[in-house]
């Protein structure tokens, strides 16, 4: 992480006091009369958004006021990191009081910048952190680093061998157990479905597994949707349609970014994390509107629409995850458009077979700013799901709430009994935002992360 410094590399860091409307004429007086005249100069009057550099004697900022509002506590200055001048600088207490750790993060959050194909134009300013603020603020800015990186590198160098492989790196790190399922072996194995979605690509479907953590600890199971790239199969895309669904394997990569916050945490259960990683592609073996697959849990499925492939590679892992019997069960997917319409961009849907754990997660996602939005398992909608040669169809042919229908048909293959969280998101910026910039994003994530900790908590 270089967005930011540890706290004995404080000396010389520039101060940054974070002001706004209300407090800017009482700090402004702080620094004489000469600094309100040079903000004045600047037109600078503590908005929001902008700041200015006092320059010291030798010419160099002596100090920076960064209007900011408090409401935005994580991204209030999350824009500073690429927009002040390459240095040192330290939250000063004479300014706004804000949250270290808050301010920190949104630090790191800004200061990302995805240089696998280009170079950085320039380093991000740094922020001096104390070293009991900066180890939580590293664990989940490396995160999010991971889940946007994930997304936004091409399908051509993130398919599903290297999106295993990311997998594989983290049970390495960790000292966890890897297996995946490649091939026709996802047949002989029983995932019928995410043979079907991914046979007719050059780069073989597979299943991907990790596991760490005692036998007889509580069992998380996570399980992220990884289709590396949707041509929406033989109910083609359209072009615009198509552009981006690179990111359509973002469930996968927050799946990841997830269970390597356990890790870190050393969080007290045993851990499993399940990506079926494909490619929805077109060729003479690709799966077709019409056709009938039997899934692992044995119902049989209606291939209404190819386009509807998430839900298709996300159920024979559920089936799988759920012959384990485990305390939790959580499924992340960039899952339908509807989604989108219902809440917009920036509100993951949050679906579950108990409220109860539902609001933990939604307010989790109050209390660390990744907000999430519950929208119901709506019974009377499986009707919508009907099929008169199977048992139900991936999609049915009214449009009406697209996400919770393909909630309904994730929920169709995991019991009752078995507590489980369904996320739907966009895992993307469409531009540039404070501590948001365009391109892949993580989502809900801290919130699932706090909403772990608290129900199993370090001892």
């Amino acid at each position: 992480m270089d967005a930011w410094i540890m706290a004995t590399d404080a000396d010389g860091a520039t101060p940054l006091l974070a002001v706004d409307r209300s407090n800017f004429g009482a700090i402004a007086d702080l620094f004489g009369a000469q600094t309100r005249r040079w903000c004045a100069a600047n037109g600078f009057a503590g908005e929001a958004g902008r700041f200015v550099l006092i320059p010291g004697a030798d010419g160099a900022p002596s100090a920076v006021l960064a209007g900011c509002d408090a409401r935005d506590a994580i991204f209030g200055l999350a824009t500073l990191p690429v927009r002040l001048p390459e240095g040192r600088y330290a939250l000063d207490p004479r300014g706004l009081a804000l949250d270290a750790g808050d301010v920190a993060l949104g630090w790191a959050l800004g200061g990302y910048q995805f240089t696998r194909y280009k170079k950085a134009t320039r380093a991000p300013a740094q922020l001096v952190v104390d070293p009991t603020v900066a180890q939580r603020v590293e664990m989940l800015a490396r995160a999010a680093y991971q889940v946007r990186d994930l997304i936004n590198t091409p399908t051509e160098d993130m398919g599903p061998v290297e999106l295993a492989d990311a997998i594989r790196t983290l049970a390495k790190e960790h000292g966890a157990n890897y297996r995946e399922w490649v091939g026709d072996d996802l047949l002989a194995a029983n995932f019928p479905t995410i043979h079907a979605v991914g046979r007719a690509s050059h780069r073989a479907p597979r299943l991907a597994e990790l596991t760490h953590g005692a036998a007889d600890a509580p069992h998380l199971v996570i399980v992220g949707k990884g289709v590396c790239f949707d041509t929406g199969g033989l109910d083609l895309k359209p072009a615009d349609g198509m552009r981006w669904m690179k990111k359509d394997m973002g469930g996968a990569a927050h799946a990841i970014g997830l269970a390597s916050l356990v890790l870190a945490a050393k969080l007290p259960l045993r851990l499993t994390l399940l990506v079926p990683a494909v490619e929805n592609a077109i060729a003479g073996n690709a799966y077709r509107p019409g056709e009938v697959i039997t899934t692992r849990a044995g119902l049989s499925v209606e291939v209404d629409n190819t386009d509807a492939e998430g839900r298709l590679v996300l159920c024979d892992a559920l089936a799988y995850a759920v012959e384990s019997k485990p305390d939790l069960l959580v499924d992340l997917a960039t899952l339908t458009g509807a989604a989108r319409v219902a809440l917009g961009p920036e509100l993951p849907a949050l679906f579950s077979n108990s409220d109860e754990l539902a609001q933990r997660v939604l307010s989790a996602g109050r209390a660390e700013q990744d907000p999430l939005w519950q929208l119901p398992l709506w019974q009377p909608y499986t009707s919508m799901l009907d099929s008169r040669l199977a048992d139900l169809v991936n999609a049915g042919a009214s449009r009406h709430a697209g996400a919770i229908t393909a909630a309904l048909f994730l929920q169709r293959f995991v019991p009752k009994a078995t507590p489980w969280l369904h996320v739907d998101a966009y895992a993307w910026n469409d531009a540039d935002k404070p501590g948001r910039p365009q391109g892949g994003e993580a989502q809900g994530l801290r919130a699932m992360f706090a909403a772990l900790e608290q129900r199993y908590p370090r001892v």
